[in-house]
């Protein structure tokens, strides 16, 4: 077994298949499946999204210059691929899909009621680097499903089974091998 050259490009994978929702100055709503997305900074707290010029959202996004990232679990995964391979501009994803759309709490756009998580953004700058445009945001509220939450506050996303994306394929995230920094935390000693 031996490694061996290939094409430059993207091979950041598994990543998060989000449903990004967006609505124009005539107040049409619309989902988008987005796999280009990311954390940029956590103070402020702002994130990113890569979108085509070319998709029907495009417009909307860059003129009223707000979204929301709906993350999306695996039960969610026949609209998250819909949303992703037809075009908001011939038929209503909201009704096709069967998600249910609510005012999100500090934008124009709607959320993603059955998203275990709904991050709220403002856009503070679009990067045009070539065949996709960064829209650069501030992460402006952020509303959670309660289900997934413990009696000590703590939030769980991998409860939700949340969905990624690698190469084409969907998936869910899998097994659980351990926590932040497990690989340095001293064992508990065991009692005899």
């Amino acid at each position: 077994m031996g490694k061996i050259d290939f094409k430059p490009g993207n091979m950041l994978y598994p990543l998060p298949a989000v449903l990004v929702t967006v609505r124009d100055a005539e107040g049409r709503d619309n989902m988008l499946t987005i796999a280009w997305v990311g954390t940029v900074c956590t103070n402020p707290p702002m994130l990113y999204i890569s979108v085509r010029p070319e998709r029907y959202s495009y417009h909307a996004l860059k003129d009223s210059g707000e979204f929301v990232v709906n993350l999306t679990t695996a039960d969610m995964a026949r609209a998250v691929d819909y949303c992703g391979v037809r075009s908001g501009k011939d038929v209503d994803k909201f009704e096709v899909t069967g998600l249910t759309r609510r005012d999100a709490a500090k934008v124009n756009v709607p959320v993603i009621e059955d998203s275990p998580v709904n991050i709220e953004c403002r856009v503070r700058d679009v990067l045009e680097l070539g065949s996709h445009h960064m829209f650069l945001a501030d992460v402006v509220h952020v509303t959670v499903d309660d289900r997934y939450m413990d009696e000590k506050g703590t939030f769980h996303l991998e409860r939700a089974n949340p969905l990624v994306y690698s190469h084409g394929i969907y998936c869910d995230i899998g097994n659980f091998i351990g926590t932040f920094g497990y690989s340095v935390r001293k064992r508990k000693k065991k009692k005899r």
